[in-house]
């Protein structure tokens, strides 16, 4: 069996770029066996007679009629010698029995070629040694298991050996009808006669071979075969003259068979399979192409569908986008249709699905930078649903949370199939102003000084339940039991030096003129020379009880000239009626630094440690508030004040 490579024909070009490549044109029938059904000598000895065009018609090179015998190789003329190297001056060829030993229409003669596989054949020539047979068939088999197909008769008389019209004409849209015609037909030359079949001559649309599937399969054999079926004779055969009979029979020296090994575009060369069928040829692949012609893609390469290549376009079969997660895939028509991309990726990994393992499988979800899916892990009892969403968060059920739905919130409890059941914590009494409670009882967590099962009630000696707990009762020891007094609302005292200082003065060793700034609408000071801290004092309507003033807000605005000033830690102080200081930082509670621009300051009155008054426990004893005052230890200073009571 040969092997044809073909270094011309690459396919691929010098940049590695699929190109068309097909295999070598060669005669494909050479050496090949040919099955017959009929051949001299095999049951006895036969003798023949070889017709000339001289006066005497029986001729041999002895004299005399010839024997053939296929038990002697020097008078043998067996199938073998149909395809051997053809020499004119040592001719060879195979022969049937004489129309004397019967053989004559309606008996006929099968020559069949199998090739192993499917080959694109371009012409079938056949050379005589007796004359041309007066009407003969080729047939041809597309496939192994396919019927056989009439491919072209040769015939003097078509219509009544084959009920065919000679010379039919062969239309476009129907160029794989096959012909009968008297061409090749006539008894002369009595040798050397030659039969031509070209499986394309007359094709309408055989310059456009490549884009013509009709003409593709037409050219497409795996089995052909010779049906020969009336010898031509001069008609003196009716007499039954022994000599005469002797003198007709079928002799063939040579057939040739033109094509390539079809291999669809995508291969260059034929080679023996390395299958249990070794003796079969096979297409050498490429292209990511596979099968004997290279008729399907490989099984990872269907992101479209299968197609032959041609001098346009290479039609390299490419592989299936699976996200790097399978290794199979098949081609979707429908999803081809859809995207421009087939390729339906199968046995997805990772947990992973989708026709390019793009998306995670039920119940699981893809972390960001990674390929594979991880279960959602949603708790069945707490979660709506064990899908969860792009960021693994399952749905949870009223009252619950966790990635995974698998704990009460904060404030509920009861874990169970209906979600978690409000504590209904008060906030404001609920330790770390969360509402939390005990997960399984419900109880909420209290801060100092609340109780009840919601933290909604102060403990006896305390009233006004804030986001700080409750304060102490302003009894002065003379009862434990208050509660907060009814009827009353809130206002401002302020201080916003439309017209005037209001009232308002500075104190630093002895006292001090404040300026009133028109402009501006504020009141200004200068600190003394030797760098004494200066105060501005509030007037009488900022003084007396303002015990209504806690856990609300002292607001001034303030500006300084002095660069990179310094703060203290007596830079605001309230004077309580007995002279006890509460102070704190300019800066505390997130207050900010004085600068050049004037800048809003809000200080919360109240003794939680929070807030860095001090003393704290100042505050806790509800005693009135005689003055305030705001030490300015800077340069210049100017302000607006507001007391909420």
């Amino acid at each position: 069996m040969s092997v044809w490579s073909f270094c011309n024909n690459p396919c691929y070009d010098e940049n590695g770029v699929p190109q068309r490549c097909v295999c070598d044109f060669v005669n494909t029938a050479f050496n090949r066996l040919f099955e017959v059904t009929n051949t001299c000598g095999e049951q006895r000895p036969s003798e023949y007679c070889v017709q000339t065009a001289q006066g005497n018609r029986f001729l041999s090179t002895k004299g005399s009629c010839d024997v053939c015998d296929a038990r002697v190789p020097a008078f043998a003329h067996p199938p073998q010698q149909l395809t051997d190297f053809h020499v004119t001056e040592n001719e060879t060829w195979w022969q049937t029995p004489t129309m004397y030993e019967g053989m004559q229409h309606p008996n006929h003669v099968n020559l069949t070629l199998r090739l192993g596989k499917t080959f694109d054949i371009t012409y079938i020539r056949l050379q005589f040694k007796s004359p041309r047979p007066e009407s003969f068939c080729i047939y041809k088999k597309t496939t192994r298991d396919s019927e056989w197909e009439l491919w072209v008769c040769y015939s003097a008389s078509c219509q009544a050996t084959y009920g065919m019209k000679d010379g039919a004409p062969i239309l476009p849209g129907n160029e794989d009808v096959a012909q009968c015609t008297r061409e090749f037909s006539d008894i002369s030359p009595l040798t050397n006669g030659i039969v031509a079949f070209s499986t394309l001559d007359g094709r309408p649309s055989a310059s456009n071979f490549e884009e013509n599937e009709q003409l593709q399969k037409h050219v497409t054999a795996e089995e052909i075969r010779i049906t020969l079926n009336r010898m031509n004779t001069y008609g003196d055969e009716i007499f039954g003259d022994p000599r005469v009979l002797k003198s007709y029979f079928y002799a063939i020296t040579d057939i040739a068979v033109g094509g390539r090994c079809k291999c669809n575009g995508h291969a260059n060369e034929c080679v023996p399979s390395s299958g249990e069928g070794g003796s079969q040829l096979v297409c050498r692949c490429e292209h990511n192409t596979a099968g004997t012609d290279c008729g399907e893609c490989l099984p990872f390469y269907n992101d479209r569908p299968w197609k032959a290549g041609n001098a346009l376009e290479a039609n390299e079969c490419v592989a299936c986008n699976c996200s790097g997660l399978s290794q199979r895939c098949y081609f979707d028509q429908e999803l081809y249709e859809q995207t421009g991309h087939g390729g339906h990726c199968i046995n997805c990994a990772g947990n992973t699905e989708g026709p390019h393992c793009e998306n995670c499988m039920e119940n699981f979800w893809r972390r960001p930078r990674e390929n594979f899916c991880t279960s959602c892990g949603c708790n069945e009892i707490g979660s709506l649903s064990l899908q969860c969403d792009e960021n693994g968060q399952c749905p949870c059920k009223p009252g619950v949370e966790g990635q995974f739905c698998d704990r009460c919130k904060a404030g509920f409890f009861d874990f169970g199939k209906t979600g978690c059941k409000d504590c209904k914590c008060n906030v404001d009494g609920s330790r770390d102003n969360t509402g939390s409670c005990n997960v399984q009882t419900g109880e909420c967590s209290c801060k100092q000084n609340v109780e009840g099962k919601q933290c909604d009630k102060c403990k006896p000696g305390y009233f006004d339940l804030n986001e700080f707990g409750c304060m102490p009762c302003f009894c002065h020891g003379h009862s434990s039991i208050c509660q907060t007094a009814q009827g009353y609302f809130s206002s401002n005292i302020t201080s916003e030096f439309l017209e005037g200082k209001d009232d308002w003065s500075a104190w630093s060793t002895g006292p001090k003129t404040a300026s009133y700034a028109e402009l501006d609408k504020s009141i200004a000071v200068s600190d003394d020379v030797d760098g004494q801290a200066v105060f501005f004092v509030a007037p009488k309507k900022f003084l007396g009880d303002q015990r209504a003033s806690y856990n609300q807000y002292l607001y001034f605005t303030l500006h300084v000239q002095q660069q990179n000033p310094r703060a203290g830690a007596k830079d605001v102080v309230i004077v309580g009626a007995d002279n006890q200081e509460l102070t704190i930082p300019i800066f505390a509670q997130n207050n900010p630094m004085p600068t050049h621009l004037p800048q809003q300051y809000k200080f919360r009155i109240n003794s939680n440690s929070h807030f860095k008054w001090t003393p704290a426990h100042e505050l806790e004893h509800g005693r009135p508030l005689q003055y305030h005052r705001v030490q300015d230890p800077w340069h210049i200073f100017s302000w607006r004040c507001s007391l909420p009571r």
